[in-house]
């Protein structure tokens, strides 16, 4: 049923050159087709281009083989004669997109991407035609087990007084509990039969079908109407009153019950534009919600289905453990059901007026002509840059139980550095907001291949920062710098540079149910820390592409950046792609040391059960000397394994020759070990999490700190930091609903602003940040120098400042 439902709103959806695939035209008839009866795929392989993981851009070749709905590659076709494979997925689980006029194919199946690329049309043409075929006989594979199973449990129940040959009732489920067999044999003869789902479900794509159609023909009739983050709000609110459906949801049917007979008269009302519309328009729009109606009945009786069968499972789990019923049943009812939100998701997309990509609309702050990805080339060159193969995030051999022991003694180590009481907040004024009611699910798919970082959201997504101060954030473990600039052996020197470069990623560990503010051009954050003897300047510096610079100085160091973010979404998980390089300057030895970022990649991001990976290289070098330099690689997790090997970290640090001179370790959100320095020790730990971080958006105690706003500091600041932001500090107050309307006007401030710039044929001038080259060429953004001295003499309320909001 579950590959039959999800083509429901997987039906090809276009975004620029990209689209998805469904094998909607085969899978119609899946639920009474047995693989059998099917002729099992023949075997495609043979050599394809693979992505190389960042930073390492560019394709690599490798030889696929595809066999029985399993893609796996090696190398080459040598490694492939003896077993040996690099990685393996099933394709049944993944999206599938593709892109005709690059030939590539993507596959994300949440824990694992890969991206894909035929030389040729005719190849990338044969491959995108077995990977459906395989991905149809997998589904029927996984589909025909579901009712074997069912059959099995029947036939043993009717078959009690048959025995085999070992004595023992032929087919009896696992237990001498004629009750529970009773109770299982009643549930059987009371289930609908499974037939009547995939009628109901055939109906609600046929439809859905005749909506889109509809909505499509009412567009071009009346013209479509722009999107604001309000207008995305009533749509949320739609969503909600069509159904409150998740997996912890299942037994509320009376609720979805009650809704349904207000639905059309309120969708209508929805549809209808503050204009008149013409008799035709209304006719069309009369039968979407008559079709509306229709859908969610259908929807509905699945619903109530599926919640009984649930129900009867549960029970029968309940008094007596049959552990294979509950892997196959209860993970596929769950699985199912947890689904349709999706699919409402998609109905009240669909049910709305205008455009019917909300990402392409002036919901977003950004204009649409800028927002969309642009040619195929492109796509190819910066999306993507992830995969599953092994060569640029694999450490050497060993690298497993190198990490368990790194970790044990880790886990012995007191915490490197002992928090000290600030007097500063250490929670926020409230909670974060429950944002499950959010349509998630249409807005990414809305956005595929798109950069998340240009797409405005609702504001019950997001958290109390912004990327501005999420810069200043990655100071929180300052400390190992302040220890580095008193070590004078350089080689050890360089573990305490690796050991901060590793802990910026610690504050994001349960960071991934939001997402922070993107700041507005000309917007500033400065951070003062007199307990830990830095300050910091940090500034929107540039709106195409968005990019954020920052500069921190104190008696140890120096710290700079410009960073700008990629989010790409692939189906089932979003990756964050950070360009630029990261400064850090220690003045008592003239170093200057620059290292890249890795991939940040959010895994089912749909699902309850998303996690956070970062994955590949940095490669830290002092540009001063050449004396040592330091690679860490940040492992991939592998699909197979445990979530005790998630988090992988391991580096060293190598002379001039390429000898290691010191090896370290550990997990990036637990702490790093280094057994080669003089005294074996733990040489950065994360400070533990403040009591209640998960309903302050998992914020560590630093992170709480970052938006506080006290009144001897407010008259310091200029009007454009983002503590002064007015939808920050109303989301921060826990007023959303305020938030959204107030981001809604910050955001069409600032298209204003841009129209008025353009047609002076003017462009922004950042305030405290200059454009310059670095060693290499590269364009980098440092600090002019002049914030410290405004702020100090005469004070930014005695002079001109920007409006920002």
């Amino acid at each position: 049923y579950l590959s039959i439902y999800l083509s429901i709103y997987l039906c090809m959806y276009i975004i620029k050159d990209w689209e998805v695939i469904d094998d909607l035209q085969v899978e119609m008839h899946a639920g009474g087709d047995n693989p059998h009866d099917m002729t099992t795929p023949g075997i495609c392989e043979g050599y394809l281009l693979k992505r190389r993981k960042w930073p390492l851009k560019g394709w690599h070749k490798r030889y696929f083989v595809l066999e029985a709905g399993n893609l796996r590659y090696s190398k080459n076709q040598q490694d492939v004669s003896r077993g040996r494979f690099q990685g393996s997925l099933d394709v049944s689980h993944a999206v599938m997109s593709i892109n005709k006029k690059s030939n590539q194919i993507d596959l994300d199946a949440g824990d694992i991407l890969y991206h894909i690329k035929a030389k040729s049309h005719e190849l990338f043409y044969i491959w995108v035609t077995k990977l459906q075929a395989h991905r149809l006989y997998k589904k029927h594979e996984a589909a025909h087990v579901h009712s074997s199973f069912l059959q099995t449990l029947s036939h043993g129940i009717s078959s009690a007084g048959m025995v085999d040959s070992a004595g023992a009732p032929a087919g009896v489920l696992p237990s001498d509990n004629n009750a529970v067999n009773r109770k299982v044999s009643a549930w059987l003869q009371q289930s609908h039969n499974p037939d009547s789902c995939v009628q109901e479900l055939n109906r609600c794509h046929l439809d859905l079908t005749e909506l889109n159609r509809l909505i499509q023909k009412l567009q071009m009739l009346e013209g479509g109407q722009a999107f604001t983050n309000g207008d995305l709000k009533r749509i949320i609110s739609i969503q909600v009153e069509f159904c409150s459906l998740s997996s912890s949801h299942l037994g509320s049917s009376p609720h979805l019950g009650a809704s349904v007979p207000s639905i059309p008269d309120y969708v209508y009302s929805q549809l209808s534009p503050p204009t008149a519309t013409s008799p035709e328009g209304k006719k069309i729009q009369q039968d979407i919600c008559a079709i509306s109606l229709r859908v969610l009945a259908s929807l509905k009786t699945v619903h109530e289905t599926l919640s009984q069968e649930r129900q009867k499972l549960q029970e029968v789990w309940e008094t007596n453990n049959i552990h294979q019923s509950k892997t196959a049943e209860v993970r596929f009812t769950l699985n199912l059901s947890s689904e349709f939100s999706g699919t409402y998701s998609f109905l009240a997309r669909h049910s709305s007026h205008g455009p019917p990509s909300v990402a392409d609309s002036a919901a977003e702050y950004f204009d649409a002509s800028d927002i969309l990805c642009g040619s195929s080339s492109e796509v190819s060159d910066e999306s993507g840059l992830s995969d599953g193969s092994t060569t640029n995030s694999e450490p050497e051999e060993g690298h497993a139980s190198a990490t368990r022991k790194y970790r044990a003694s880790i886990s012995k180590s007191p915490n490197s550095f002992i928090p000290k009481s600030t007097g500063r907040r250490t929670t926020l004024p409230a909670h974060c907001p429950d944002n499950s009611h959010v349509g998630l699910m249409a807005i990414l798919y809305n956005n595929i291949g798109k950069d998340l970082a240009r797409v405005s959201m609702p504001a019950a997504l997001n958290e109390p920062v912004n990327l501005l101060q999420r810069l200043c954030e990655e100071l929180e473990y300052s400390e190992l710098l302040d220890i580095a600039s008193n070590t004078s052996d350089p080689y050890q020197r360089m573990v305490y540079i690796a050991a901060f470069a590793i802990s910026s990623y610690s504050p994001v560990t349960f960071r991934n149910r939001y997402k922070p503010f993107n700041p507005v051009l000309g917007e500033t954050y400065e951070c003062v820390r007199e307990d830990r003897g830095f300050r910091l300047i940090s500034e929107q510096v540039c709106h195409h592409p968005p990019i954020s610079a920052c500069h921190a100085h104190s008696e140890n160091f120096s710290f700079w950046q410009d960073q700008r973010w990629k989010n790409k979404f692939w189906g089932k998980s979003l990756e964050i792609l950070p360009t630029g390089m990261v400064n850090v300057t220690l003045p008592r030895y003239g170093d200057h040391y620059e290292w890249n970022k890795v991939v940040t990649c959010i895994h089912n991001v749909l699902s309850q059960q998303r996690y956070l990976e970062h994955y590949g290289e940095v490669t830290i070098r002092n540009l001063n000397s050449n004396v040592c330099t330091c690679k860490i690689t940040f492992v991939k997790s592998r699909y197979w394994g445990s979530d005790t090997n998630k988090n992988e970290v391991q580096g060293t640090v190598l002379d001039q020759s390429g000898s290691v001179i010191h090896r370290f370790g550990g997990l990036w959100h637990e702490g790093i070990y280094c057994d080669t320095l003089p005294t074996p020790k733990c040489v950065w730990k994360p400070n533990p999490q403040p009591k209640d971080h998960m309903l302050y958006y998992g914020f560590s105690t630093f992170a709480m700190e970052l938006n506080e706003l006290t009144p001897d500091l407010k008259p310091l600041l200029p009007p454009t930091d983002s503590r002064l932001r007015p939808d920050q500090r109303l989301l921060e107050d826990g007023k959303v609903d305020e938030a959204d309307i107030k981001k809604d006007e910050i955001e069409e401030f600032h298209r204003e602003r841009r129209k008025e710039l353009s047609k002076m044929g003017q462009d922004h001038v950042p305030r405290f940040f200059k454009k310059a080259k670095d060693s290499c060429g590269r364009d980098v953004w440092l600090t002019n120098g002049t914030y410290w001295k405004l702020r100090e003499n005469p004070g930014f309320a005695n002079i001109e400042n920007l409006t920002v909001w």
